[in-house]
Parts: structure tokens; C-alpha cells; sequence
């Protein structure tokens, strides 16, 4: 089941719009849907740019960020923000008629991993809302139960990837830590709770594709892109005359 948390609104066709994928935990089809909502929105004629997951490490505007990860772990949430503020603008320097982020936007995960607690997060997301402002983000949220997707994800990764995530979460500044496979699913589900307490607050669009975990990664985006048809009925995101798809 999709739901729409608030009502969209048109917006001008000549402004550039972005959607944000987030999920709930691994193996919920984020890079699918994320990539299938590329190719559905280019096949309308508009121009896309899908930010994948992995480009955090390679995207000029997030130089800084990856610098400061690969230095020590964490970065301070002031060059997150640089970080957004250049990548919007460069989206919007584009022309793209609606650019797509896989596993950014919010950062929740990242905040929480770094040790901010839900207060310092929200903080965050009240600044990061102001910076994106200008492209009227749309965040799709798939959820599920975090069990599930693992299992789910390790099929598909293949032998020890399981154990490699959850000596990931070991890493992370919270409390109680994460120690093994119930603790991990434990802080995803906390992290799940956290993060569908703090992006309604910011007067985002939110889209939640509920049990995500029981669908094929096929019919969640199928389902996201039934979710999202009434911003493109709307005209929220219109294509510039003249422009192709970007890829």
C-alpha cells in the first residue's frame, strides 16, 4: 500500500524537482525503484539525473564529504550542508526537470551512525529543508521489517555480506551498540522510527510504500511510480521544451 502523506501541489514546470529514496533497511529495492523511477520519468519526456548511492564518494560537490569520512569515520554536519547547497545548485545549473538520490536524503542513517541524537538530527533536517526549498523534494519511503529485507539482501549479495553489515552497524555511536543480527534489526527498527518521526516534521511530500519486505522490488516500483503519478497529473514536473532525457 502507497501512502501519501500530503497532497501534491503544483509547481512551476521550469523548476527543477527532486525525489528522495530512502528505505527502512537493506534489500527493500531503493537502487531499483531509484532507477526504475529514472527510466519511467525520462520516458515522459523529462530530463533526469539519478544520484546512485555509491556516488557519494565520487560526486564533486560531495568531494569534502567523502574526504572527511574516509579520514575519520564521520563528517561534520556543517560540510553536509555545503555539500547539499552545491549539489542543488548544480542540479538547478542543469536544467534537469527532476534529479533522483538513492539512500542521501534525509541522512538519518548517517546522523545517527555519527553519534547526533534525535534532537541534534532534527535540528539538521530543519536546515537541510531550508537548502532544498527550491527543488520541492518528494521523499519515498519503503518500509518494512528489517528481518526480512536483510535476508533478502544477503541472498542477493551473496556469502558474507550479512556478517559484513552487521560489523558495520557495530561501528556506529549508538546505544544500546549493535552485537549481532537481533541488535542490528533492533537499531533498524529504531532508526525506522526515528526517521518517519522527523521528515513529516519538515512539511516534506512524503510517500510510504508499506511492506516493502513482501513485494517483489518489480512491484514496489511499480507501486512508487502509481504513488507518484498525481506530481506529474499535477504538473509539478513538466519537461523543458527541447531537452532529452539525462541517463
Amino acid at each position: 500500500m502507497a501512502d501519501s502523506r500530503r497532497h501534491p501541489g503544483a509547481g512551476p514546470g521550469d523548476a527543477t524537482g527532486l525525489i528522495a529514496v530512502a528505505g527502512a533497511a537493506p534489500g527493500l529495492g531503493k537502487s531499483t525503484v531509484s532507477a526504475a523511477l529514472r527510466d519511467w520519468l525520462a520516458g515522459r519526456g523529462l530530463s533526469v539525473e539519478l544520484f546512485a548511492e555509491q556516488d557519494v564518494l565520487t560526486r564533486r560537490e560531495f568531494a569534502r564529504v567523502a574526504a572527511e569520512f574516509r579520514a575519520g569515520g564521520v563528517v561534520d554536519l556543517k560540510t553536509v550542508l555545503a555539500a547539499v547547497s552545491d549539489y542543488v545548485a548544480s542540479i538547478q545549473q542543469a536544467a534537469v526537470d527532476v534529479a533522483i538520490t538513492d539512500s542521501l536524503v534525509p541522512f538519518v542513517p548517517s546522523l545517527l551512525a555519527w553519534g547526533h541524537d534525535e534532537l541534534a538530527a532534527s535540528a539538521f533536517l530543519h536546515e537541510l529543508a531550508m537548502l532544498l526549498m527550491p527543488v520541492r523534494p518528494v521523499i519515498v519511503y519503503l518500509d518494512g521489517d528489517p528481518r526480512t529485507a536483510l535476508a533478502r539482501a544477503a541472498s542477493r549479495e551473496g556469502p558474507g555480506w550479512l556478517d559484513w553489515f552487521v560489523r558495520k552497524l557495530a561501528r556506529y555511536q549508538v546505544q544500546p551498540a549493535v552485537r549481532d543480527l537481533e541488535t542490528a534489526c533492533a537499531y533498524l527498527e529504531a532508526e525506522r522510527d526515528v526517521t518517519l518521526r522527523l521528515i513529516p516534521a519538515q512539511q516534506w511530500e512524503v510517500v510510504v510504500i508499506d511492506h516493502a519486505d513482501e513485494l517483489s522490488p518489480a512491484e514496489v516500483a511499480r507501486r512508487t511510480e502509481d504513488a507518484l503519478a498525481p506530481w506529474l497529473a499535477g504538473g509539478s514536473w513538466l519537461p523543458r521544451p527541447g531537452r532529452d532525457p539525462v541517463r
